[in-house]
């Protein structure tokens, strides 16, 4: 085997060790800081936060429809830039979610009737396949970034539609639970 072969199987081997790891324990450290009974006392801006969660979620959607549309069109270095976007978005996202859940105790959603089988649904699908997504994300960011676009579109394939979905149904869990049916 070649010296850059070794390499280059090396530092795969230390991404995988660290995407696994990292898929492992942010979901854990997330239950593990939602499940705090006291939150914290930040300020008024904490209540805010789920509006902001809503827009970046409706961002990232934007910017993952507008990376497709790029990749099909071959305009490849502005997918590359719209998909660096929706992954940042990822990251405040997730920033903000944990900052709003330390802070704020969950609202409880008011529909009733069939919506609330359909908010369900929503929200039980966004958080399991945002769970499963992860991942994949991080694969499919390691393989472009390292120029191995074959192995980016193979994994590209599935984990697109996965964060495509998981990225609207936020909005949708958004919406519902702000807009038509906001706590009582």
């Amino acid at each position: 085997m070649a010296e850059s072969e070794v390499s280059i199987r090396s530092v795969e081997t230390k991404s995988n060790f660290f995407i696994n790891a990292v898929s492992v324990v942010v979901p854990i450290v997330v239950a593990v800081l939602l499940a705090f009974p006291n939150k914290l006392d930040l300020g008024g801006w904490t209540k805010s936060l789920p509006h902001v969660i809503g827009a970046v979620n409706t961002l990232t959607t934007v910017f993952l429809i507008a990376a497709f549309v790029f990749v099909k069109r071959r305009q490849i270095e502005i997918h590359r830039l719209s998909m660096i976007a929706a992954f940042a978005l990822g990251a405040v996202f997730l920033v903000c979610y944990v900052t709003y859940h330390l802070t704020n105790p969950a609202n409880k959603f008011s529909g009733e009737g069939a919506v609330r089988y359909l908010y369900f649904f929503f929200l039980i699908t966004h958080v399991l396949l945002s769970l499963v997504v992860l991942p994949l994300v991080l694969r499919a960011m390691f393989y472009a970034v390292t120029g191995q676009f074959a192995r980016h579109r193979k994994i590209a394939r599935y984990a697109y539609p996965i964060w495509l979905y998981v990225s609207i149904s936020g909005v949708a869990v958004y919406f519902l639970l702000y807009h038509f049916f906001p706590a009582k």
